[in-house]
C-alpha cells in the first residue's frame, strides 16, 4: 500500500463553509480515489482563504513541500489541478520541482494528468489557463460589481473621511492649530473647542488623542 500526503484548498470562506466545493468535499473525493488505488493517506494538509494569491499565505502547501523533503512519503493526491494552484506557470513550477525531487502528484478528477506524455501535458495545461482565466473573470467581475455601486452612490464606498474634509471641519482644524501654537497642551485645547461650541463630528466631547490625531495627520 502507498503512503500518500492529502492537499486541500478553499480560496473564499464562501467555498470553506459549502461541501459542494469545500474541503470535506475535496477529502471524499480523495479517500475514495485512495480506496480504491490501495492508497493511504497519512497526513493532510489544508490551505484556506488564499484568494487569488497562489504561494503567499500558502502555509499548509509550504508544511508539505518540507514534509516532503525530510519524509519517505513520495505521493500526493488532490482533487484536482486548479487546488494545486490556479495561476498556469504557478501549478507547472510546482508539478516540475516536485517531479525534479522524485515525487508523484495525483488527481482524482484527472488521472495521469501530470504524466510526461506530450499530449497530457498539453492538456494539463490547457485546463490550466481555463482554470487561470476563471479565477481573473471573478476577480474582474467582483471589481465591476463594486465600480457600478460607487457610481450608483458615490458616498458609499468611500470610506470614513478624516476629520477636517466636511463641510465647516477645516475652521475646526485651524482653531486647533491656532490653539496650538499660543502654547495650549492636547487637554486645554479640547476645553476649549468645547467652551467655544465647536462640535466633534460626532457631537461627542472632544479629547486629546483626537486633537493629537489632527495635528498629526494635518501637520
Amino acid at each position: 500500500m502507498k503512503r500518500a500526503f492529502g492537499y486541500c484548498r478553499v480560496s473564499s470562506a464562501g467555498q470553506a463553509s459549502d461541501d459542494r466545493d469545500g474541503i470535506p468535499r475535496q477529502k471524499e473525493s480523495i479517500r475514495k480515489y485512495a480506496a480504491a488505488n490501495d492508497i493511504r493517506i497519512v497526513q493532510w494538509f489544508e490551505d484556506a482563504f488564499t484568494g487569488t494569491r497562489e504561494l503567499d499565505h500558502r502555509p499548509a502547501l509550504q508544511a508539505m513541500l518540507s514534509a516532503l523533503d525530510g519524509n519517505d512519503v513520495k505521493l500526493v493526491v488532490i482533487e484536482k489541478l486548479d487546488r494545486l494552484a490556479r495561476d498556469l506557470m504557478i501549478q507547472e513550477s510546482i508539478l516540475k520541482d516536485l517531479q525534479r525531487n522524485g515525487f508523484e502528484l495525483v488527481s482524482t478528477l484527472e488521472p495521469d494528468l501530470c504524466s510526461k506524455d506530450p499530449t497530457r501535458v498539453l492538456m494539463r495545461q490547457i485546463l490550466g489557463a481555463f482554470a487561470e482565466y476563471e479565477a481573473k473573470m471573478i476577480v474582474l467581475k467582483l471589481r465591476g460589481a463594486r465600480q457600478r455601486a460607487r457610481a450608483k452612490d458615490p458616498t458609499r464606498h468611500e470610506g470614513r473621511k478624516c476629520f477636517g474634509q466636511h463641510a465647516g471641519e477645516a475652521e475646526t482644524v485651524e482653531r486647533i492649530f491656532t490653539l496650538r501654537d499660543s502654547g495650549h497642551n492636547l487637554t486645554q485645547i479640547a476645553a476649549q473647542l468645547m467652551a467655544e461650541s465647536l462640535p466633534t463630528r460626532d457631537g461627542g466631547v472632544w479629547r486629546g488623542s483626537q486633537i493629537s490625531r489632527i495635528l498629526r495627520r494635518t501637520s
